[in-house]
């Protein structure tokens, strides 16, 4: 499994957003993607997803032997790829078990046929989400910003994907859950094999998982990848702008 991503251009309506993107994840690599706001790391993430506003102007995708440009949503996510939203959405009428088990090519739960429900039950659990008072919610109604981001995660794990495209994991979370988060994304990529790609403004997951490379966006562009040891103090030392200038002097 790879996701392969050359020269990739893409247009909102008539806006340029990126400018020729160039990255590559192998199977079981966790990939880090940084940069300041308004950069184009969500638009990577949607473009790779296939959500139809993004246009792609120059380039391919490919997954897995796959060119994506003409496949929609619902075949990327079959091919493997999933994506968990910077802010997921409240849904009314469908409870968090069913979309649990939608994810996982499940019907939803039937009383009649499995008394206690098991399946959603037990991600929730994983996800330290109490089955009792989460199993029958609306998704995402009244949550907390670390429920919500948990309830996004355990969708994605139902779905077993190759790929995981993970959109501020830890965005208004506290520290049991960025902990916790880290800890089950690590451990997901080893029992699948799944790789990652994790777009966040801060370093504090990466102590949780064991990123094999950062990519540095800026301006829609990727324009510097390494190892976090490298990296992230540097930016931290030098900022974003700093960083690019610094660029010009290699």
């Amino acid at each position: 499994m790879s996701l392969v991503i050359k020269d990739l251009h893409v247009n909102v309506g008539e806006k340029s957003i990126l400018h020729g993107v160039n990255l590559k994840i192998e199977k079981k690599e966790i990939h880090v993607l940084i940069g300041p706001n308004a950069c184009g790391k969500t638009t990577l993430a949607l473009v790779v997803m296939g959500y139809p506003a993004y246009r792609i102007t120059r380039g391919q995708i490919v997954f897995d032997g796959h060119e994506l440009s003409e496949k929609d949503v619902s075949e990327r996510a079959k091919l493997g790829i999933g994506l968990a939203y910077q802010n997921p959405p409240e849904v009314r009428g469908v409870k968090l078990r069913d979309l649990i088990r939608l994810s996982a090519g499940r019907g939803p739960w039937d009383p009649l046929k499995e008394p206690e429900e098991s399946f959603a039950t037990k991600f929730l659990e994983r996800v330290g989400l109490n089955p009792e008072s989460f199993l029958g919610r609306d998704i995402n109604l009244g949550f907390s910003g670390g429920e919500r981001k948990r309830s996004e995660l355990v969708q994605i794990f139902a779905m077993k994907p190759r790929l995981m495209i993970l959109d501020e994991p830890d965005s208004g979370v506290d520290i049991d859950s960025l902990k916790l988060v880290g800890r089950e994304v690590g451990k997901v990529v080893g029992e699948l094999g799944s790789s990652v790609l994790i777009i966040t403004h801060h370093r504090h997951i990466l102590q949780y998982l064991r990123p094999k490379v950062v990519h540095i966006m800026y301006g829609g562009r990727i324009v510097g990848s390494g190892g976090p040891e490298v990296l992230i103090p540097e930016i931290e030392e030098k900022g974003y702008e700093g960083y690019v200038k610094g660029l010009s002097k290699r």
